[in-house]
């Protein structure tokens, strides 16, 4: 690796973006923990995933505000803490959002439920708050985390561009996981969405005798097929510019202090619970129409007609949000 660029400086306007996504984000990541608290009939399975994941990105937003506030010029110790802090939240949150891809996976194609479901919750927790707490420990023992110049960051801390397996410490505190994420959660979600596409075309013979039923199961597995091609490609959308700097650094090219690539490298690695609370908030009809009942601020929902005649056999169920089973709703 060429050595360190001079450092690079992040203007007013570039922070100013970066702490409005840290709000942003903590905002959506408290409104994620709010429905939790307030909804005990949302509490499934993988929508506790999900504020597991919230947890890590609020942890993540908090942290990274206080770097870009503070603007490190330097080390000190609190450059050490908030990086420490960072690269802990940050590579917890990898972990999170490839469970969640891995329990929808489990639990819809291979229908796993029951003890094995509730098994594999122990593990996530075991795997994706020990590997990165473990990591982060031995870094900050070792002194890895220190000031990095903002080369690979927006004025956090995150590894000591001064030490000499840098690449390998970057990697391990969470270019690695990173890495994995890129190519595990579109794989993992188009084989869900393949598999729920396949049992649309399975009853397809049905829908003609059925063609008199309301259209909306119909419409609730577009909305999910959507949100379930939504979830990787968001992920990709915001972390992807990160990566891009982390190459640029590797080659020393002064690309690495772009405005524009500074500015989204900043609000892509700080709104992912933004991003979150989008997708399963407010994008999200029944979670939406409750938060909108307590400000009474959006009509009631009409009654429902009476009920049509059987139906054909069951495909994969979807809920009256459009997710389909264990899709964070």
């Amino acid at each position: 690796m060429p050595p360190p660029a001079p450092p690079t400086q992040v203007l007013p306007a570039e922070r100013v973006a970066v702490l409005l996504s840290c709000v942003l984000s903590a905002l959506g990541c408290g409104l994620l923990l709010a429905t939790h608290a307030l909804w005990p009939d949302l509490r499934s399975p993988a929508r506790r995933l999900l504020l597991f994941l919230s947890l890590a990105d609020l942890l993540s937003a908090a942290s990274y505000f206080y770097g870009a506030l503070r603007d490190f010029t330097g080390p000190s110790w609190d450059c050490v803490l908030q990086g420490a802090l960072s690269s802990f939240a940050n590579a917890s949150s990898f972990f999170w959002t490839m469970a969640i891809a891995l329990y929808l996976y489990l639990s819809i194609v291979r229908a796993a439920r029951g003890p094995r479901a509730d098994r594999l919750l122990w593990a996530f927790h075991g795997v994706s708050w020990g590997i990165p707490m473990t990591i982060t420990v031995v870094a900050v023992a070792l002194k890895k985390i220190g000031y990095d110049a903002s080369d690979v960051s927006v004025g956090w801390c995150w590894v000591d561009l001064e030490a000499e397996d840098r690449v390998l410490w970057m990697l391990l505190t969470g270019k690695l996981w990173e890495l994995l994420a890129y190519v595990t959660l579109p794989v993992l979600y188009l084989l869900v969405w393949k598999h729920i596409d396949r049992a649309h075309e399975a009853l397809s013979e049905y829908r003609p005798i059925f063609e008199s039923r309301r259209p909306q199961p119909c419409a609730n597995a577009s909305v999910a097929d959507k949100k379930l091609l939504l979830i990787p490609l968001v992920f990709i959308c915001l972390r992807a510019w990160s990566t891009v700097r982390f190459v640029l650094t590797l080659l020393g090219s002064p690309l690495v202090r772009s405005p524009a690539l500074v500015v989204l490298h900043g609000v892509g690695n700080t709104f992912q619970g933004g991003a979150n609370c989008i997708l399963f908030v407010l994008g999200t009809r029944a979670v939406r129409m409750r938060l909108c009942s307590l400000c009474r601020c959006c009509p009631q929902p009409s009654a429902p007609g009476p009920p049509g005649p059987p139906g054909p056999p069951k495909a994969p169920t979807f809920s009256k949000t459009g997710d389909p089973p264990g899709l964070p709703q």
